[in-house]
C-alpha cells in the first residue's frame, strides 16, 4: 500500500482475531514484519520535531493526540542508511516494554504493505551466521510465497542505553507536544 495507508487502533483490533498476524512493511528493498499485537497504529509521515544532541537513529518526536512520541529511523538503526522521505513513508506507532511499562514509540518505514496471517510453520528461527553479528532483534524469518520476511522483535531493536535515551526524549516535553500540533 502507499502513503495513503492509515490504520486506526480500532481497525488494528479488528484485524487481530488470529494470534499469528503481522504488519508487513518495507525498508529499502527488504520486507519486514512486526507482530500486530505490538502495533498501535500507522500514520502518514508528519512533521517530526528534531531534538538536539540525540543519536542519529532518533529522528525526533511527534505529537500524537497531545502525547510526545519519540520516532526512530528503523532503516538507519538497522544499518541500512537513513530513510529518504517519500509519499509512501509512514510512521508505525509501536508499543515497547520499558522497565515493565508499555511505552509508545514511532518507527519510520519506507512503506507499509498489509496485515498478513503467518502460520507458525511458515516461520523459521533467525539464521545463525557464525559471526559476531547481533541478530537477537530478529524474531524469525517468515515465508510468504517465494519471499522471506524479516520478523522483528521491536522490544529488542534498541539496546538498553538507547531505550533510556528514547524514554527520556518522550518524558516531560509538553512544550514539544504543543509545538508539533500538526499531527492528525
Amino acid at each position: 500500500m502507499n502513503g495513503g495507508f492509515a490504520m486506526s487502533a480500532e481497525e488494528m483490533a479488528e484485524n487481530t482475531a488470529g494470534t499469528n498476524q503481522y504488519l508487513t512493511f518495507t525498508l529499502g528493498d527488504e520486507d519486514f514484519a512486526l507482530d500486530i499485537v505490538k502495533v498501535r497504529e500507522v500514520l502518514d509521515y508528519t512533521t517530526i520535531t528534531k531534538v538536539p544532541r540525540m543519536p542519529e537513529f532518533l529522528r525526533g518526536v511527534i505529537n500524537l493526540r497531545g502525547n510526545v512520541v519519540p520516532v526512530i529511523d528503523l532503516r538507519y538503526k538497522l544499518g541500512m542508511g537513513a530513510i529518504n522521505q517519500s509519499v509512501d513513508t509512514c510512521v508505525v506507532i509501536v508499543e515497547i516494554m520499558i522497565d515493565d511499562e508499555m511505552t509508545h514509540m514511532g518507527a519510520l518505514a519506507d512503506s507499509v504493505k498489509e496485515v498478513i496471517d503467518l502460520d507458525p510453520s511458515q516461520i523459521s528461527p533467525p539464521p545463525k551466521l557464525g559471526i559476531s553479528i547481533n541478530n537477537e532483534f530478529i524474531r524469525g524469518m517468515g515465508k510468504q510465497g517465494e519471499k522471506f520476511l524479516i520478523i522483528l522483535d521491536i522490544d529488542k531493536v534498541l539496546t538498553s542505553d538507547e531505550i533510556d535515551v528514547v524514554q527520556k526524549t518522550g518524558e516531560g516535553r509538553e512544550d514539544i507536544a504543543d509545538d508539533t500540533a500538526q499531527v492528525a
